[in-house]
């Protein structure tokens, strides 16, 4: 085993980086409606999904069909970028409106909104399973996949590049946007007092349905990026995902958008250095592993969040 996991250490690390970026996406919107609402959006999941099938959708409406190349490629990957983030964004805030408001409108407890996000979850699962069938559905290869240089046994290909390094763009964004704008700072008002918020001038319901958006919008861009390097997408595959991206949220300090980013990174690597140990078919069972020890061990995650004081 030992001697796999050196032989596989590289290669390991690049892919896991990959995926825990796609993994760090998912978990920031977790931890913006968490920060705002202290709520589990557990339906965030097919918020993803909804965006790998309208990324699916734009390429199939515009007959796109192979690797692109230059501005074409440019242009396709911004294409399936803003049809995906627009769905994704469309739906978080649907959810908002429909799953959530009116719960929060009545003072209903979190039990209830949480027992309406897992509602929500599984009614747009089987929408999609109706509407696009069960089985999986290939995503065209919109751009070659060159290696750009190795470094042991890890190939450094550029659809990699781009999944890590989008990720890392985003959350600095978002975290300058969360921290320099009005609405940032009526979000982390939100987060910190909702009541003193009021009193102070804070929209709640505008700042809970912008945080649903952009939410929603970062949920999107991890499925265009995860159309881009995994090809492919189901009615349910945002469910094991989604799962994951809320371990990472916890492993990073839930509430936390930096922490959300290192969180999936981290888990991304932990879960690829287990595969590499004991074999590809444990894969999942460390990457859950690691939320049952998070939870016993150091439930404020790695940047030491107090869960009664969450800050975005």
């Amino acid at each position: 085993m030992w001697n796999d996991f050196t032989q596989q250490f590289w290669s390991s690390t690049i892919d896991g980086l990959t995926n825990g970026a796609i993994y760090g996406l998912v978990a920031m919107g977790y931890t913006l409606v968490y920060g705002v609402l202290r709520l589990i959006n557990f339906a965030h999941s097919e918020v993803f999904m909804i965006g790998t099938f309208a990324a699916l959708g734009a390429l199939t409406l515009f007959g796109i069909d192979s690797p692109q190349s230059g501005l074409a490629l440019v242009g396709v990957l911004l294409l399936m970028t803003l049809v995906a983030m627009a769905a994704s964004g469309g739906t978080a805030v649907l959810l908002e409106r429909v799953a959530y408001r009116p719960l929060r409108k009545r003072g209903a407890s979190r039990l209830a909104a949480l027992i309406s996000a897992i509602g929500a979850s599984f009614f747009l699962q089987e929408v999609f399973a109706i509407w696009q069938g069960r089985d999986q559905l290939s995503i065209p290869r919109v751009m070659n996949k060159d290696v750009w240089f190795n470094i042991g046994s890890g190939q450094v290909r550029n659809d990699k590049v781009l999944v890590i390094v989008a990720a890392i763009l985003m959350m600095l964004a978002l975290d300058r946007f969360v921290n320099t704008t009005r609405l940032g700072r009526g979000i982390r008002a939100t987060a910190q007092d909702p009541d003193t918020a009021v009193l102070m001038g804070v929209n709640i319901d505008r700042v809970v349905l912008w945080t649903f958006l952009i939410g929603g919008i970062l949920a999107g861009l991890a499925a265009a990026l995860y159309g881009v390097f995994f090809e492919l997408t189901q009615y349910n595959v945002g469910f094991l995902l989604g799962i994951k991206a809320f371990t990472a949220a916890v492993l990073g300090g839930i509430g936390n958008i930096r922490g959300a980013l290192i969180g999936g990174l981290v888990l991304g690597l932990i879960e690829n250095y287990g595969a590499s140990i004991f074999g590809t078919q444990w894969l999942d069972v460390v990457a859950f592993s690691v939320l049952v020890l998070v939870l016993m061990f150091r439930p404020t995650g790695i940047l030491g969040e107090n869960l009664q004081r969450a800050r975005v």
